[in-house]
């Protein structure tokens, strides 16, 4: 019987790991671009990115869906979002926090 046991204690610490590796969330900053529906807000993400031939940054943006429990968010402001599982059909994103408010 100590021999079963030995195997469920291993593949316990497996699953932790896993579990561990699977937390490693992609984390963005960006401006909330709209706020008007609800308890979502779009972010639009700029990247500075260096081009592969010419060796210039450049500035790639993208729009992202966030999902905003408390419709917290407005227009403008600075904003910590986090990935997440699909939300909606566009939602793949959460807010995590509001850096700056807009003044």
């Amino acid at each position: 019987m100590s021999e079963a046991s030995d195997t469920t204690t291993t593949t316990d610490t497996t699953a932790a790991d896993a579990n561990d590796a699977r937390n490693a969330r992609k984390v963005r900053e960006g401006v909330v671009t709209s706020s008007s529906m609800d308890k979502t807000i779009t972010v639009t993400v700029t990247d500075r990115v260096r081009h592969a031939r010419y060796h210039k940054f450049v500035l790639r943006t993208k729009k992202l869906y966030a999902h905003d429990e408390t419709n917290d968010a407005g227009v403008g402001d600075r904003v910590r979002i986090m990935e997440t599982r699909p939300l909606s059909k566009n939602k793949r994103w959460r807010l995590v926090e509001i850096v700056e408010r807009a003044r």
